[in-house]
């Protein structure tokens, strides 16, 4: 084995242990890094826009739009969490106390199926209603309990919580400010050609724009439709609902009719026809439409991926690395297709005789 070899062996020994050990002191504020990381590539066209049009120097501009991220997408989600969580904890509450009778839901829902189905639920051991409503009420009382509980340990990790946020908010300036440059310093390192590095780097960021700007704009529009919806119907917790909606919202070919339509159902079954009328025609074809029109023109296509791989991709992704990963899901996946894609281009043609 030659003199530059062993080098180059022992250096890249050197890169993959130093690199593993930078990533576990990181591991504690992961989610820190990685939404800055997301934020400055969503934020940087913007960046660029400021520097041409007033030229400030970068310092200032990269203030300017960490301020303008801070207003429109980090506070919202700081304010909508903490009422979220206190609208949970009502709710436990009322469950707790029997102002919110949802054992009689239940039993006025069973009574209104026609015979076929509540013989149906005998069969699969759901016909004994007392307990299918105490199993609802311990689901929901418990979800509420869990909502509840985060109210009160919301203190007790509020100092790991301000920690990460500024972490992210400092990483972020410099990202956008940086940004570039460091995406030219890791292409440099990246053992590829010119043309594929060029290629990988913009999946990378098309991908990411399009799930975190794209999936959000719709969640956050379904989401703001439904809790409208119900609010004007009169139902329970909406902004509970509405979080819900467009939570669910984020997967495509599921989407936030999981919440609305059997609510419908249940208006249409116990009598309450104009409500569920109404809520079942502005859920297909108000909240529907949002994620039929929307949806295709700014996830789909810029990811260029097709929606079996998004849905699978999301769901994965939101099982190993929690609300995160409907963003990490979808990027691994379009980095997997580009990846292999660019394998197979580099293989040579066999000639068939």
């Amino acid at each position: 084995m030659s003199e530059k070899t062993l080098q180059d062996k022992s250096l890249a020994v050197l890169l993959a242990l130093v690199s593993l050990a930078f990533i576990w002191i990181l591991l504690p504020f992961y989610g820190a890094v990685f939404w800055a990381v997301i934020l400055g590539i969503v934020f940087a066209p913007m960046q660029r826009r400021l520097q041409l049009k007033f030229g400030w120097p970068r310092n200032l501009t990269s203030l300017c739009t960490l301020s303008i991220c801070l207003v429109i997408a980090i506070l919202p989600v700081i304010v909508v969490s903490v009422l979220l969580v206190q609208e949970g904890a009502a709710l436990y509450k009322s469950v707790e106390s029997g102002e919110l009778d949802i054992a009689g839901y239940v039993a006025q829902f069973k009574h209104a199926l026609p015979p076929y189905f509540q013989h149906l639920l005998d069969r699969f051991g759901m016909g004994e209603l007392n307990g299918l409503r105490e199993k609802i009420v311990k689901s929901a009382m418990t979800g509420g309990q869990v909502l509840a509980s985060q109210a009160f340990s919301f203190g007790q990790g509020t100092f790991e919580f301000i920690v990460s946020f500024f972490i992210m908010l400092y990483l972020l300036f410099f990202f956008l400010r940086d940004g570039a440059e460091l995406a030219r310093k890791v292409r440099t390192a990246v053992p590829l050609q010119e043309h594929q590095k060029r290629r990988l780097q913009l999946k990378f960021n098309r991908v990411v724009r399009a799930t975190v700007k794209g999936n959000l704009l719709v969640a956050i529009t379904q989401g703001a439709l439904g809790g409208l919806i119900f609010w004007f119907l009169d139902i329970h917790s909406v902004l509970l609902w509405a979080v819900l909606m467009a939570f669910l919202s984020l997967l495509p070919a599921v989407g936030a009719g999981i919440v609305w339509a059997p609510v419908a159902v249940f208006f249409l079954l116990t009598g309450q026809i104009w409500q569920g009328v109404v809520l079942g025609l502005f859920g297909t074809f108000v909240i529907g439409l949002v994620d039929n029109l929307l949806r295709p023109l700014l996830v789909g296509k810029d990811t260029k991926m097709p929606d079996y791989m998004i849905l699978i991709s999301t769901l994965g992704g939101l099982a190993i690395f929690g609300l995160n990963g409907f963003v990490i899901g979808p990027l691994i996946a379009a980095l997997f297709m580009s990846s292999w894609a660019i394998f197979i281009e580099t293989k040579p043609r066999v000639q068939l005789p």
